[in-house]
């Protein structure tokens, strides 16, 4: 009996100095991004699956409650999708757009700004965060312009039209501000407006880049469903930088969907991020272990 006792109480001691040791860890991470701007895009299976829900939840309540000033800007994809289904009207992309008419406009703004924005503030607030669920439409917080793309078909050099698919050309940081004082964690979905009060579906990749620009943010990560970026022998790549970004595209080792992904971490990094990560937003507490842990996740982009 006394052996037993003793090798419980072991193991307690054991467990307990674990615990110690990622404290320890995660003090000189804590210290340097208190006072400090993240934003950091939700999406993927991160918004899908319950348990990487729950601990996304508690990463961002718990950033917050070290003095770490935390933006949430999300996506909603499958949820759209799902919905025009279930509406019987069919989803239509180019190069990875979402073409978006007006009654598809319609469904986008009760998806993501009634449906999927007012669910993350409410598991937010269930693990003890405050936040404020906002489109870019509240207080003009996202001025947005229609999104133009090159038709690639040989012979054709008409613009392709997305309808009210946009993109960010500014941004009003007085909102955020406001709620930063207030220490309120802001909850951003990606609808923007336009000068004519036109609504815009935009990516919400583009709009926590433009978020993380304007209010100087110390660091972006970007939540996906892929580890990062891989090279040829599936060996996560991190602590890249622009030139060395450049090189992997023209390589090839970069390409498809991760393309835009890795120019929203550039443009940030242009306007004055310090850093972008791009992680897997399939792993368990993946933000508290790319922000205070020695190793990271992910694949970090940084200025030179």
């Amino acid at each position: 009996m006394k052996d037993s006792i003793e090798n419980k109480n072991d193991n307690r001691t054991d467990a307990a100095n674990d615990v110690a040791r990622v404290l320890n860890e995660a003090l000189p991470y804590i210290q340097r991004f208190a006072g400090k701007t993240v934003v950091v895009k939700f999406g993927g299976n991160a918004m899908t699956d319950e348990t990487l829900k729950q601990s996304f939840a508690s990463n961002i309540v718990l950033m917050n409650q070290v003095g770490i000033h935390t933006v949430v800007v999300h996506g909603g994809g499958p949820q759209i999708g799902r919905l025009l289904t279930q509406l019987g009207k069919e989803s239509r992309f180019i190069q990875g757009m979402r073409v978006t008419d007006s009654e598809t406009m319609d469904v986008v703004e009760m998806v993501l700004g009634a449906q999927v924005n007012k669910s993350i503030v409410s598991l937010l607030a269930r693990v003890g965060g405050r936040a404020v669920g906002l489109t870019g439409k509240d207080g003009g917080l996202l001025q947005a312009r229609a999104l133009t793309l090159e038709n690639t078909t040989e012979g054709d050099e008409s613009d392709l039209d997305l309808g009210q698919v946009g993109e960010v050309s500014s941004v009003n940081a007085e909102i955020l501000q406001t709620l930063k004082t207030g220490g309120f964690i802001p909850v951003i979905a990606p609808v923007g407006v336009s000068s004519d009060g036109r609504s815009y579906n935009i990516n919400a990749d583009l709009v926590a880049s433009a978020v993380a620009s304007v209010l100087g943010a110390e660091k972006l990560l970007l939540l996906t469903n892929t580890p990062g970026i891989l090279d040829a022998n599936e060996e996560l790549l991190t602590g890249l930088t622009p030139d060395t970004i450049a090189k992997l595209v023209e390589d090839g080792v970069i390409y498809g969907g991760m393309l835009p992904k890795v120019q929203c971490a550039l443009e940030a990094l242009e306007s004055g991020v310090n850093s972008a990560t791009i992680l897997d937003g399939r792993v368990e507490n993946a933000v508290l272990l790319e922000l205070f842990t020695d190793s990271g996740v992910g694949t970090q982009i940084v200025q030179p």
